[in-house]
């Protein structure tokens, strides 16, 4: 069966506003609490998501179903700093969620591609767009010369933790996350790993 979509570096500009939406829809549950209200944590990740470091699946009339993010030293999908924070959120907001934030930071590793989120839109799902994309990660990875992929899945998302291990990634170890559970809504996150 031939796909209905193709994978491609990043994401055309005019589907930047999509990009947006589908990353806070995938992530809402995990960062609504710090990030709210919506409005202004959609106004950020508009402001800071770079299709530099992401394959997108794009229809054949170019819409975007799916994203995967990855993080190398030069940037990240999601990156910003505290500026933005403080542009969007003002002095003490940007301050205070920039702090909070920061604890779920993962830094890169060498020869390790970091990827940095993946998500597809609700009417792309159980049409190979997250498997199409994970396998485009890895094979980014080749490209770059590195030995593996590295990703984390929170324990409150079994359905991509499942995507992960059909894709031959394996859990090398978890991260509790303590207190900060109330925040950010899961208690542990796993680190799973696929040698490319």
């Amino acid at each position: 069966m031939r796909q209905a979509f193709r994978i491609v570096p990043g994401f055309p500009e005019t589907e930047r506003p999509v990009a947006v939406r589908l990353f806070w829809r995938a992530f809402s549950g995990k960062l609504g609490t710090v990030m709210g209200p919506e409005e202004k944590a959609l106004r950020f990740l508009d402001r800071v998501i770079d299709p530099g470091f992401a394959l997108g699946a794009l229809s054949p009339d170019g819409r975007l179903l799916g994203l995967a993010g990855f993080k190398t030293d030069q940037g990240a999908l999601v990156a910003g700093g505290l500026e933005d924070m403080i542009a969007v959120y003002g002095t003490l907001g940007g301050t205070c969620r920039g702090l909070l934030l920061d604890v779920l930071e993962r830094e890169t590793e060498p020869h390790c591609l970091l990827m940095d989120g993946i998500f597809v839109a609700e009417e792309a799902r159980g049409q190979g767009v997250g498997s199409a994309l994970l396998e485009a990660v890895c094979a980014q990875a080749r490209e770059r010369g590195l030995a593996r992929v590295r990703l984390d899945v929170i324990n409150t998302n079994p359905r991509a933790r499942a995507l992960y291990e059909r894709a031959g990634f394996k859990a090398v170890s978890e991260e509790k996350t303590g207190v900060l559970e109330v925040l950010f809504g899961f208690s542990s996150a796993t680190r799973m790993e696929r040698t490319v």
